[in-house]
């Protein structure tokens, strides 16, 4: 899955460098994206030097330095290893956490984004747009939220945090409305823990209760799936 994904992501930063001489990626963390990442940062034909990257989120008040901050993720599994021509962190400790929000949205606002990595929650949460926070219109490009507990509860589950009260209660993220502005959608959604999530968004209705089902409107989205996390869908899905 991983490998199949990684191809689709070279092609179309391969083209938006051709096309614009750069190619800009939103990416998504955890563990749903490490075989894909691992195996985009080993394709060669990408020009790195080229691409910019960004992220869409992070905990708010956790340094760089904490081994489950989003930006030490990128760093360690993507910059690190490829060195990409731009990166742009979003700093969820901030002195001023709205003046970096705004900050960041306006970095996002620089030019058109080509490509997102989304993957999806087990409670059907894109980016940190849990579904008591998520709004298909958002005004905002990117806020503060609080997690609800079935994402906080998996983030501990994942090995991330010693327990759910580590967890950090409040992050900062792209909002959706903001995530449907990225060209192109390529979403990771491995394991049986996400087979739930996976029938909600692709075969319940389009709503905010599994924010991840706004992917069935975005124009050009392609979903990674799994065994485990298809178990759910209907033969005819």
């Amino acid at each position: 899955m991983g490998q199949a994904a990684a191809t689709q992501a070279a092609q179309i930063i391969r083209q938006a460098i051709s096309e614009r001489g750069r190619a800009r990626i939103v990416v998504a963390t955890g563990n749903s994206q490490i075989e894909f990442i691992r195996a985009l940062t080993a394709r060669s034909e990408v020009d790195w030097s080229k691409v910019h990257v960004f992220h869409l989120d992070e905990y708010v008040n956790l340094p760089a330095t904490h081994p489950s901050s989003f930006r030490h993720w990128i760093q360690t599994r993507l910059v690190d290893q490829v060195h990409p021509g731009r990166v742009e962190f979003l700093a969820g400790d901030a002195p001023d956490l709205d003046a970096e929000l705004k900050r960041y949205a306006a970095v996002l606002h620089e030019a058109a984004n080509d490509l997102g990595f989304v993957g999806f929650g087990e409670n059907g949460h894109i980016a940190f747009n849990d579904p008591p926070v998520a709004d298909f219109r958002d005004p905002w490009a990117v806020k503060r939220v609080l997690l609800d507990e079935a994402c906080r509860r998996q983030q501990a589950g994942e090995g991330h945090f010693d327990g759910i009260d580590s967890v950090p209660r409040e992050a900062a993220t792209v909002t959706c409305s903001e995530l449907l502005r990225i060209k192109t959608w390529i979403c990771c959604v491995p394991e049986g823990r996400k087979a739930e999530a996976v029938r909600n968004a692709l075969e319940g209705p389009i709503t905010t209760a599994c924010p991840a089902s706004i992917v069935r409107e975005h124009p050009d989205a392609t979903v990674y799936l799994d065994a485990e996390s298809a178990s759910l869908l209907s033969p005819k899905t």
